[in-house]
């Protein structure tokens, strides 16, 4: 059996309006997905939250006049949030749900390290494979500033070194540090279902619950550590600073994610009361902050 997809960008808060637009259409089923790998971490009772830039797939029967709907579409209210992403799609001989995860392809960081979804192979099997499926807790690496810190990662050499991960998420900068060599991680997340998901993939990806410490900040006891990762905000980042730069030993290495390109200026200045600070590094409109901790 086959099926029609039409598949486009959208970035608009009223995606329910656009479901219910695409269900009168005709179509057999509608998915949001996330474009830009924000996570989206317990939500309010009642709250179905969605991303502010979506991929939306939309299903439709294999008969249907796609040049009909191309009109329909193109006159509508929401045609202006379309712009060049917009395309149909055969589908052909599987379902709907292996079309979503087609959606999800293996992603190198670096020279070591692979996100890679549980379904695909990895493209590279001596490589640093990190097994990651989309949840609610979902970092895939698509987001520049998870990019940024992967690509510092896959840099460095972890090996027999302590690790925190602060706002760990879904695990993924963790995952990536135990399966680059660190002897052990301290994660943390004020959000209950970040701890859960980072629970889930360490599993996933078969590490030992002995090298790593996963809970809330205030449960956790922080070592000083020879590395700290904080890929959070900027507001955050702020509030936390002395904390964070009090947790990295001295010569260790801290890396700051999480903040826009203006933002970057400030929180340089604040962190190099500790740290000599490298030149911030820049993927679209976020940054990196790195530096070692002075003697």
């Amino acid at each position: 059996m086959s099926w029609i997809q039409l598949k486009f960008d959208y970035q608009n808060p009223d995606a329910d309006t656009l479901s219910d637009f695409l269900m009168e259409l005709g179509a057999l089923a509608v998915s949001f997905l996330d474009a830009e790998d924000k996570p989206i971490l317990e939500p309010k009772p009642g709250e179905t939250p969605l991303w502010d830039h979506l991929i939306v797939l939309a299903l439709f029967d294999a008969n249907t006049e796609t040049a009909l709907l191309d009109k329909v579409l193109s006159n509508s209210e929401f045609s202006q949030h379309f712009g060049e992403s917009y395309q149909w799609e055969i589908i052909r001989d599987q379902d709907w749900e292996r079309s979503w995860m087609d959606s999800f392809k293996p992603m190198q960081f670096g020279q070591r390290v692979w996100i890679v979804p549980s379904w695909h192979e990895s493209p590279d099997p001596n490589a640093v494979n990190i097994k990651l499926d989309p949840g609610l807790a979902f970092g895939t690496g698509t987001h520049p500033t998870t990019a940024l810190c992967l690509q510092w990662l896959d840099n460095a050499e972890l090996t027999g070194k302590t690790v925190i991960d602060y706002g760990c998420g879904s695990g993924i900068l963790t995952l990536a540090a135990l399966l680059l060599g660190a002897e052990k991680v301290y994660a943390v997340d004020i959000d209950p279902q970040a701890l859960d998901a980072t629970r889930e993939n360490l599993k996933r990806n078969e590490i030992s619950e002995n090298r790593l410490v996963l809970g809330l900040p205030e449960e956790v006891a922080l070592p000083q550590a020879d590395l700290v990762v904080a890929n959070i905000l900027a507001e955050p980042l702020r509030q936390l600073s002395e904390s964070i730069a009090n947790s990295v030993k001295s010569g260790g290495d801290l890396v700051l994610s999480g903040l826009l390109n203006e933002q970057a200026d400030e929180l340089l200045h604040i962190y190099q009361q500790w740290f000599d600070m490298a030149k911030p590094a820049s993927q679209e409109d976020w940054s990196r902050l790195n530096g070692k901790k002075r003697h």
